[in-house]
């Protein structure tokens, strides 16, 4: 009796954009009934090569096989034709429309349609694999697991046997975490392959049941997760030895350096997305923030350094130098840096707000000091200097200082803007997301120069979406939802349920309140 044929096998997949080779003869295979998880730094080519399966890019050279027999996948027609289904990060859906409307959208069906049996069929799947959705329920009510849901159904309903999910649990509590793997366990079962491009090696290790590595656009090898470890696929990522210890010191009595109090922050549409919040940052700390997107994280931040306007309360910075208190409401960045409040800032978006994508590393290094210049001729040597020594001490793959930074992949673009912000020197430093999207070696430099600020004696502000490294790194975490915070908990006394909880429900609790009167003491 013959042996099966995997579900998908890639035999030499080859891709390439002008000199980059992105994909370099990748041979790579996933059987029905398996899940498959896809590691790989940065660059690696984890992205191109699923683009490549589902239909986005079409390879230069090899070959794809679907049940043994080789297929050419020009369109996510074609894919869809093979029963292959992608699930982005980034969710592709009409906010008005409902969800059995968003999974029937774009189909060709005889005749017209029939919402109410669509809806009955979309149940029926729910009701195979586990999840928890109403199909008459309008996109804008969904929370985000919700509107993931939507995504992995769209696909399902399509008939889909081969699923690529990239990054599925960025934005997801661990409670929905654990629902979705769940579902994707169903899913195995029910003799389908899955592929899952994911960062978190905690979740690799608990869902998978092989993992492929790929190393600057070549295939490293596959190995079964029950005969491997962490420290281990992280080594085959980046090809040498990696420590994945994260080393957390006390904070050293600090001093507050940055005062919340009662801030309140409306939307363009009237609606609070910053609703009466209050917290202290301190000298020498890591201060964590916690939530699902969209919990008024981004805004708060972008209020204390001068990008959005404040309808309420006091944002107040205490001068590490002299002591003096000085309230920032009404300042602008440009005001902030003249008045030498020292404020940074790691923005959420890195091109669009952190750096100019057409300007060279060295030019971006001279945004935050241009004002200075006595003469209409600036000096050019300290930033060059700076640059170089980002370059060097933060391994940045670049061809050099001078290379316009959208040329630089997203990992590398976000090292260039770290190491500009606290280059700076800054008594307070805020981090939005810092590693989303970076391989595991980067990830950890950039905790590793966190903590380096902190025991310096800056206050640190880290607003994560790993509650494992929130957990790991931070010494108090602030947890929002909806806007307003619902507790301020020692990190090294909680949980991530404690967290999870937190993260959706409306108010704090007892226990919150305690360990916030511990870290007081």
């Amino acid at each position: 009796m013959s042996e099966k044929a995997p579900a998908l096998e890639l035999k030499g997949l080859t891709k390439r954009f002008g000199e980059v080779i992105a994909n370099d003869h990748v041979d790579l295979k996933v059987e029905h009934g398996e899940i498959l998880s896809i590691l790989g730094e940065n660059g690696s080519g984890k992205t191109t090569l699923m683009n490549m399966i589902s239909g986005i890019y079409f390879p230069d050279e090899g070959s794809i096989f679907i049940d043994g027999n080789e297929v050419f996948i020009a369109s996510p027609m074609d894919a869809f034709k093979y029963h292959i289904g992608m699930i982005h990060q980034h969710f592709k859906l009409v906010d008005i429309f409902s969800a059995a409307e968003n999974i029937v959208l774009g189909l060709k069906e005889k005749g017209r349609y029939n919402i109410k049996k669509s809806a009955e069929k979309i149940r029926q799947i729910c009701d195979l694999y586990g999840f928890d959705l109403d199909p008459d329920k309008k996109i804008y009510d969904m929370s985000v697991s919700e509107k993931q849901t939507v995504e992995i159904l769209k696909v399902l309903y399509r008939g889909a046997d081969i699923m690529i999910l990239d990054e599925p649990t960025a934005v997801l509590t661990p409670q929905e975490t654990e629902k979705l793997f769940d579902v994707l366990r169903r899913m195995r079962e029910d003799g389908k392959a899955i592929l899952i491009i994911t960062h978190k090696l905690n979740e690799v290790m608990e869902l998978s049941d092989k993992v492929a590595v790929l190393c600057k656009g070549k295939y490293v090898g596959t190995v079964k997760t029950s005969e491997t470890n962490e420290k281990q696929l992280a080594e085959m990522m980046v090809g040498k030895k990696v420590d994945l210890n994260i080393d957390r010191e006390d904070p050293k009595n600090g001093d507050v350096r940055l005062k919340i109090k009662d801030l309140v922050i409306y939307d363009d549409y009237g609606s609070p997305v910053v609703d009466h919040v209050s917290f202290e940052a301190k000298s020498g700390e890591i201060l964590g923030i916690a939530g699902v997107a969209g919990s008024g994280q981004r805004e708060l931040l972008e209020a204390v350094s001068g990008l959005q306007h404040i309808r309420q309360g006091e944002i107040v910075y205490k001068d590490p130098d002299t002591g003096k208190e000085e309230i920032l409401n009404g300042m602008n960045p440009a005001l902030i840096q003249q008045r030498g409040i020292r404020l940074s800032f790691v923005p959420e978006d890195r091109i669009g707000m952190g750096l100019v994508g057409d300007m060279d590393i060295i030019d971006n290094m001279m945004l935050r000091s241009y004002h200075d210049g006595k003469t209409m001729f600036l000096k050019r040597d300290y930033p060059k200097e700076l640059a170089d020594d980002i370059i060097e001490k933060l391994e940045v793959k670049t061809p050099s200082a001078k290379t316009p930074v959208r040329m630089l992949s997203g990992g590398n673009v976000q090292k260039v803007l770290v190491g500009r912000e606290i280059a700076a020197s800054p008594s307070v430093l805020m981090a939005a997301y810092p590693v989303r999207g970076l391989d595991i070696n980067s990830s950890y430099t950039i905790y590793n120069l966190l903590n380096e600020q902190k025991n310096a004696g800056t206050a640190v502000i880290y607003v994560g979406e790993d509650l494992d490294v929130l957990l790991e790194l931070c010494d108090r975490i602030v947890v929002m939802c909806s806007g307003t915070v619902t507790g301020i908990l020692n990190a090294r006394e909680t949980s991530k349920e404690e967290i999870g909880l937190l993260m959706t429900k409306g108010k704090a609790t007892a226990s919150v309140n305690e360990n916030e009167e511990k870290n007081e003491v």
